[in-house]
């Protein structure tokens, strides 16, 4: 018998130290966080919570507790960083305003970033003023805080509480004879970037288009109404000619990676006959694992973030398992936690093509789609593995 494993909740609140001050469930911006008249506490409906952090960031006796990215972790990685690597400046930024393939140093246009720490959190809203003060005092020379748009933010306050949380920073330097130009504070989101010199007037993009951010024009090729796009990637991955694209998603590299991974490449990631894995993971559903890619330990597995369910490009899927993958697994947002917050319709449609697509090919049941959460710790690496187990159950009746 195989005992189950302790369940880890991933925030919780020390009852002895919280004042019952009412800060944190007035910020949550998903009102899972309430005070229980009966007990005299404060509660977390953990089922509901997407993680955000900012209760923790925002509480004043350090009561909330939470697994990621907590305030101890964060300066034990600048302080590694910069006794180890000799690492001079400090990049904090959201997951939804810089792509993970993206060039830090281009991406912010500064000449001056010295060998930065680079630091990509699901939102900026969560950490506290005192953390950049903390890494100021370690020896960081410049702080960039790069948040969302106010408007786009994936957890609809994370932005506008980064930024009380800089005023309250910048007020604190002043009182220290901290220079303020040391610390800069960069809005950004990431959206599509439209090439309409490749386009077509094919139209597919606006039919497709969660946010009706663009429109069709007679006569003309479509107009992208970027203060309304949310950087799903919906349209890329229907553009016929690469006229849409996400900055850091892009197609070419990105559907053309696998490919290049010839088999006996692939064969080295596994050892004997253990199936090989390609996992296609939202970058918002899970947190720890994407930090660094195919840090999961598990042999045989390669991960590849991707924006959103609605960018899962079915020809990557393909692609993989022609060129020797054994199994693709999807790890998507349930439905109700999407940051997109819509068209998720459009990604159901194109799995379900892609599993007809796949059965006609004789490679049905080597594509899943799973629902995955990040308070689900633990459970991105047991969900790979039972992927794996799967697969190789299918490839010996194959074999068979």
């Amino acid at each position: 018998m195989i005992n189950a494993r302790p369940k880890i909740t991933p925030i919780t609140i020390n009852d002895d130290a919280c004042s019952r001050c009412g800060i944190c469930y007035s910020i949550c911006p998903f009102d899972v966080i309430a005070y229980d008249e009966d007990k005299h506490r404060v509660v977390i409906d953990v089922e509901h919570c997407q993680f955000c952090g900012m209760c923790a960031g925002v509480c004043p006796t350090a009561a909330i507790e939470i697994i990621y990215y907590d305030y101890p972790s964060l300066l034990g990685f600048v302080e590694k960083q910069i006794k180890e690597l000799n690492k001079e400046d400090l990049i904090v930024m959201c997951r939804g305003s810089v792509p993970p393939t993206v060039d830090v140093n281009e991406f912010l246009g500064d000449g001056d970033v010295r060998r930065p720490i680079e630091c990509r959190l699901p939102c900026v809203g969560r950490v506290q003023a005192e953390f950049y003060l903390r890494a100021f005092a370690l020896g960081v020379r410049k702080i960039y805080i790069v948040q969302c748009e106010e408007r786009f933010c994936r957890f609809q306050k994370g932005s506008a509480v980064n930024q009380r949380q800089i005023g309250l920073l910048k007020s604190l330097m002043r009182g220290l004879s901290i220079d303020e130009n040391r610390l800069t504070l960069i809005r950004n989101t990431v959206k599509v970037e439209y090439d309409s010199g490749a386009c077509v007037g094919c139209d597919k993009c606006e039919y497709i288009c969660p946010e009706d951010a663009i429109e069709v024009r007679p006569l003309s090729t479509p107009q992208v109404h970027f203060d309304r796009c949310t950087g799903c990637g919906a349209c890329a991955l229907v553009c016929p000619h690469l006229a849409l694209q996400l900055r850091g998603y892009e197609f070419r590299p990105f559907s053309m990676d696998v490919p290049s991974w010839t088999p006996e490449k692939i064969h080295t990631l596994s050892i004997g006959d253990r199936p090989r894995i390609l996992v296609l993971c939202c970058q918002w559903a899970e947190f720890s694992g994407l930090d660094a890619l195919n840090a999961s330990g598990l042999q045989g597995v390669k991960v590849v973030e991707i924006p959103c369910f609605n960018a899962l490009d079915p020809t990557l899927v393909i692609e993989a398992l022609k060129t020797d993958f054994d199994g693709v697994l999807a790890l998507v947002c349930a439905e109700d936690q999407c940051k997109n917050r819509s068209g998720r319709t459009t990604a159901g449609r194109n799995a379900t093509a892609l599993s007809r697509i796949l059965r006609n090919l004789d490679l049905a049941g080597r594509f899943e789609v799973c629902v995955h959460s990040p308070m689900a710790l633990r459970d991105f690496s047991d969900k790979i593995e039972a992927f794996t187990s799967k697969i190789g159950l299918l490839s010996e009746l194959v074999r068979d």
